[in-house]
């Protein structure tokens, strides 16, 4: 992944991503679904969690009683989720410093459950082909696939990004001080590249605000809960 020292960098002096230690609501949110519409429960239940960052949601996971797996590419990022993770004195947890846009570790059909949370978006094209199969192939039959992910439609601060920074590839902006790369998706491109794996079983856009230099930012995002095909 050519974004591995913007993210380092993010984890050591952060601009961008907070080192809050509990789960996004969205994230919640989507636990409230899981285990309410598709009565599942969440426990016992093997769990990759992509982009984990400082294991906000991994560590969460773990005390819930399920296996969990933590990747992401910053070393920083990993360290201070494996200190948390220490403190919680979790043992069922696992931390690997890795790219999400290469290949996984895993066995295929190993996981019940994959989280990404933000993190695809700054994959390049050929990076997030091999994510989606990596996915794919991670995921048990019937398992479930969350995506946290940037969205185009109404988003007047994406427009001004591709617009004024615009990157190499199709709705790519560069974001200057971090040197980093991100994708936004229309709900059409975003439909069209999930689809192909899974079945898009709910798709949300939500409004948020995201922190950058002590300004805050409307961007509105994908909620997408769904599941393996096949």
């Amino acid at each position: 992944m050519a974004q591995t020292q913007a993210w380092e960098n993010e984890y050591k002096n952060s601009k961008l991503v907070t080192k809050k230690p509990k789960p996004q609501k969205d994230v919640l949110r989507f636990f409230k679904y899981f285990k309410k519409e598709e009565k599942k429960e969440l426990s016992g239940l093997n769990i990759l969690d992509l982009g984990c960052g400082t294991g906000r949601n991994s560590n969460y996971l773990a005390l819930l009683g399920n296996t969990v797996a933590g990747i992401d590419i910053s070393k920083t990022a990993i360290d201070i989720a494996k200190s948390r993770a220490s403190e919680m004195q979790l043992n069922n947890i696992s931390y690997i410093i890795g790219d999400i846009g290469a290949s996984y570790p895993f066995a295929d059909n190993y996981f019940d459950l994959v989280l990404d949370i933000t993190s695809s978006n700054s994959l390049n094209e050929k990076e997030r082909d091999i994510y989606i199969k990596e996915v794919y192939c991670a995921l048990k039959k019937g398992g479930y696939l969350f995506v946290r992910g940037l969205c185009k439609d109404g988003d007047k601060n994406a427009k001004n990004l591709l617009k004024i920074s615009p990157g190499k590839e199709y709705d790519t902006y560069v974001i200057k001080e971090l040197d980093l790369t991100e994708r936004v998706f229309s709900e059409k491109d975003f439909k069209k590249f999930y689809s192909k794996y899974f079945k898009i079983k709910k798709l949300l856009k939500k409004s948020g605000y995201a922190k950058f230099q002590n300004q805050s930012y409307k961007r509105n995002y994908w909620l997408a809960y769904m599941q393996k095909i096949g």
